[in-house]
């Protein structure tokens, strides 16, 4: 198995449960991949602030079965979009639709031509089963919205999930991530931030339990050819995996290095002064010179002391370079949040973050090539780059993998 993010963890996870003895080659010093620990100054922070929804079934069932309790990882609180000021929508913890409706109606700052509008769209999507022409954009499937709706909570939804702007993002693929936290039972739009870093969530989880049923892990091992006499499941990033296989399989390797990638930036900051915040993640207004879309108190999340006024400025598709986005996030920070007294402590960048989940994409299959499978949130499936389509793409893999070979113990 080459490659131990998450959806390589859950690969070898699910093989591991199938059957087969698991040898994962990592080529990082870590496990975890796009979703890991950063360590700064003694403080374990993230490569990047990654939110899961009560939707993410699979993610939640895998984190539990490898032991994890979701009150001591997660903060689990009703969806959230809330701004510093309390404008925008919050949903009470009410059974679906109510939520939704009783979010709307009481969503401070909007008029009741905005919380009409949200409800016709709504419908309007409820009717046509959340499906829509394959090339459409996420803004041309909500002409119904206005200016503040869509400002409000169609974008920070789309670049959240989909990490790229409503005008180039696939409306098929929103619409089904708006289906499924929306309209899909109780819990289903649920914000879980997670109280800990990444790596103490599935990486030193998966690792433990992969070690205890006699798996093989070994990190700082970049694969560069593979092997032929053994069943191989690619868990790598898109570009590495179409290296590895343009030989193999020149149709497969040519999808995988055609998808064009976006960039997530983390900036870390400090300060002294209290934190008195509605909730531990807030919205941030967007435009000229506001490039974060979301503020998060990492020592209202944690709990612990040495977490104390360290916040976490998120902006996705990151288009600035570390310097200028720095910048524009302490800018944020002051003018936004009323904070005087800030230290930067480091911003991360993820060059490649996600894939950009624009409307058409072809996306490659679980198939490569006989005896060669991939799994990875790029992979083709109902989700775009998130945890959960990673997971997803994971457990699929090794099931495919174990239909043709059940009767091997060696993966």
């Amino acid at each position: 198995m080459v490659g131990g993010g998450w959806a390589g963890l859950a690969a070898a996870v699910r093989a591991s449960q199938l059957g087969f003895r698991v040898r994962l080659l990592e080529a990082a010093p870590q496990l975890g991949g796009r979703a890991r620990r950063v360590v700064h100054q003694g403080l374990a922070l993230d490569n990047g602030q990654h939110i899961l929804i009560g939707a993410y079934r699979q993610t939640l069932d895998l984190l539990h079965s490898l032991g994890l309790d979701e009150a001591h990882a997660f903060h689990r609180t009703p969806l959230n979009l809330q701004s510093l000021d309390g404008a925008g929508l919050r949903l009470p913890d009410l059974p679906s639709p109510w939520h939704l409706l009783a979010g709307v109606a009481m969503a401070k700052g909007w008029s009741w031509r905005d919380k009409l509008a949200l409800v016709r769209q709504s419908l309007a999507w409820q009717r046509a089963g959340f499906a829509c022409a394959p090339l459409a954009s996420v803004a041309q499937v909500c002409t119904l919205l206005t200016p503040r709706v869509m400002q409000d909570l169609i974008e920070p939804l789309c670049v959240s999930a989909l990490n790229i702007d409503s005008t180039e993002a696939s409306a098929e693929v929103f619409l089904r991530v708006l289906s499924d936290a929306l309209f899909a039972g109780a819990g289903s739009s649920d914000l879980l931030l997670p109280r800990h870093d990444l790596g103490q969530l599935l990486p030193d989880a998966a690792e433990r339990w992969l070690l205890a049923q006699g798996a093989d892990i070994v990190t700082h091992h970049l694969v560069s050819t593979l092997p032929s006499d053994t069943p191989v499941l690619l868990a790598c990033p898109a570009w590495q995996a179409a290296e590895l296989t343009h030989r193999l399989a020149p149709a497969w390797s040519a999808q995988a290095s055609a998808l064009a990638h976006t960039a997530i930036a983390t900036v870390y900051l400090h300060t002294p002064e209290p934190l008195i915040w509605p909730s531990p993640m807030l919205a941030l207004p967007t435009g000229p010179g506001a490039v974060a879309q979301f503020a998060f108190d990492k020592g209202r999340l944690s709990g612990q002391a040495q977490w104390r006024g360290v916040l976490a400025m998120v902006v996705s598709h990151c288009s600035l370079n570390r310097d200028d986005t720095t910048q524009a996030a302490l800018w944020q920070a002051h003018a936004q949040l009323g904070l005087k007294q800030l230290t930067h402590l480091t911003t991360v960048v993820e060059k490649r973050a996600t894939f950009a989940c624009t409307p058409g994409l072809v996306r490659p299959g679980t198939v490569v090539a006989e005896g060669v499978w991939a799994c990875g949130d790029y992979v083709a499936g109902p989700y775009p780059a998130t945890l959960e389509g990673a997971v997803r793409s994971g457990i699929q893999a090794a099931e495919s993998m174990a239909g043709q070979h059940m009767g091997e113990n060696t993966a």
